[in-house]
């Protein structure tokens, strides 16, 4: 009888065949190792084959589901010879919906495997590694504090396919704080019935770490706003918990969306590091609720002096904290959803909020006399990274030392090429596991600088 994926086998797999221009429907191939994106890879004469679902050391057969020049993807069909870190997925959605990549290997394999693929980024870029790269991780489940779900033709909430961009409808998430799944149900049945009737293209869904405080933000393309304030009111009545609601226009190729109507609170207060936190609709925050007190130690701990610059701030969850140590800190933020929130985080401690992007900042203050040069950077960009002139100018303003927090290992590895170039050097790197389950890869390097004064005298750099 034919084995189906994630049952072991128990006989001796044929060595693998090569892969046909119009390949057979099935396939046996070797896995070698995880790749970033989610998938295994194996080779058959040299070409690459990238396989969801699968783990190291494992013989899979496979359907090849696309075959181009430099590399093939296929789809597991029978596991043949199962790895030993396979285990049985906890979701039953896994696999159809696209959320989750490793549940089917334990979470100590997980951290192995991301741990290898960005000590292989780095080093693939020309980046050595440091000999040990710390793993910050906590529990694995129900972490998320924040969800966004579409619907399916049904009205039905759910995530996209991990195979198309369909809607799979979910009856439960078990990476997600429970009170955003409830939620999310609950919204749905609510807008199911009349007077409603039109689905919105998608609902966001953020709380607090405790789950006692909910925002929901409604992306529509047409929903009446009277509507919105009675769908409100009756999630209200089934979520105790919510405390806000935004309705959203999803806006056009270009134009960004736009909040057309509010009901309730516009914001949340949230608990993290030591400190509360206003966060607005739509506002970054950290979405693992368990290790965003490892995290914030992780940048901020034993760090003092005068001048501390947090850039890419978001809210002030660094800043806040850094303010304890350094007489000042400058916080640079440029979305407009942060903006107020940061202000008023940082209020009282002396800091500085600053409305601008990242590159705008850093150009005006290139490089800032003596005294106004920071003690430390801290650095979280989005997944595009810093950046070739971001870099650069970094260099030149030569902050003693820099924290990199990264949610990209291929930017990481390009950025910290450019940033040791002008004179860094890798003092410490960490793995962040903010996503469970999921391909996604969240560092924390401390760069420390190196021959400053020897390299700004040659540059003849007011600094030196």
């Amino acid at each position: 009888m034919k084995r189906r994926l994630n049952q072991p086998a128990r006989k001796k797999a044929a060595p693998p065949r090569p892969i046909a221009a119009h390949s057979a429907p099935f396939d046996l191939v070797q896995i070698e190792k995880p790749v970033y994106g989610g998938a295994f890879l194996a080779r058959v004469e040299g070409k690459a084959l990238f396989v969801p679902l699968a783990l190291p050391g494992e013989q899979v057969r496979v359907r090849i589901a696309e075959n181009k020049r430099g590399y093939a993807t296929a789809e597991a069909e029978e596991i043949v010879t199962s790895a030993p870190q396979r285990v049985a997925p906890v979701c039953r959605h896994f696999g159809a919906c696209g959320g989750c990549h490793y549940q089917h290997a334990g979470y100590a394999a997980q951290l192995q495997f991301k741990q290898a693929i960005l000590r292989e980024t780095l080093e693939r870029a020309g980046v050595r590694a440091p000999q040990e790269i710390a793993v910050l991780s906590g529990e694995p489940w129900a972490y998320r504090n924040r969800i966004r779900v579409a619907f399916d033709g049904a009205g039905s909430p759910g995530y996209r396919g991990r195979r198309s961009h369909s809607v799979i409808p979910i009856a439960e998430c078990p990476i997600a704080a429970p009170l955003l799944v409830r939620a999310a149900q609950g919204a749905a049945e609510i807008l199911r019935q009349p007077p409603f009737g039109q689905m919105p293209t998608e609902v966001s869904l953020f709380c607090d770490a405790a789950e006692t405080a909910l925002l929901v933000s409604v992306f529509t393309r047409g929903a009446a706003k009277d509507a919105f304030q009675d769908f409100a009111r009756a999630l209200k009545e089934r979520v105790p918990a919510l405390r806000g609601a935004e309705l959203v226009a999803a806006g056009s190729p270009g134009q960004p969306p736009r909040a057309i109507s509010q009901w309730g609170a516009t914001f949340l207060t949230c608990r993290a590091a030591g400190f509360d936190f206003r966060v607005d609709h739509g506002a970054f925050f950290q979405i693992n609720r368990w290790l965003v007190d490892a995290l914030v130690e992780s940048v901020t701990a034993g760090r003092s002096g005068a001048l501390a610059w947090d850039l890419f701030a978001g809210v002030g969850l660094f800043a806040r904290r850094l303010a304890e140590g350094f007489a000042r800190v400058v916080a640079v933020e440029s979305a407009p959803a942060a903006a107020a929130a940061l202000e008023q985080n940082l209020s009282g401690t002396g800091s500085t909020a600053v409305t601008a992007t990242t590159l705008e900042f850093l150009r005006r203050n290139r490089p800032p006399r003596r005294a106004e040069r920071p003690d430390l950077i801290v650095a979280d960009p989005p997944r595009t990274g810093l950046g070739a002139e971001a870099c650069k100018l970094l260099g030149e303003i030569a902050a003693p030392s820099l924290v990199y927090v990264s949610c990209d290992p291929a930017t990481l590895a390009r950025d910290l090429r450019a940033l040791l170039g002008s004179g860094y050097v890798i003092q410490n790197l960490a793995l962040a596991d903010l996503f469970p389950h999921t391909f996604h890869i969240e560092a924390v390097a401390e760069l420390r600088r190196l021959r400053l004064r020897a390299q700004n005298s040659r540059a003849g750099d007011p600094f030196s």
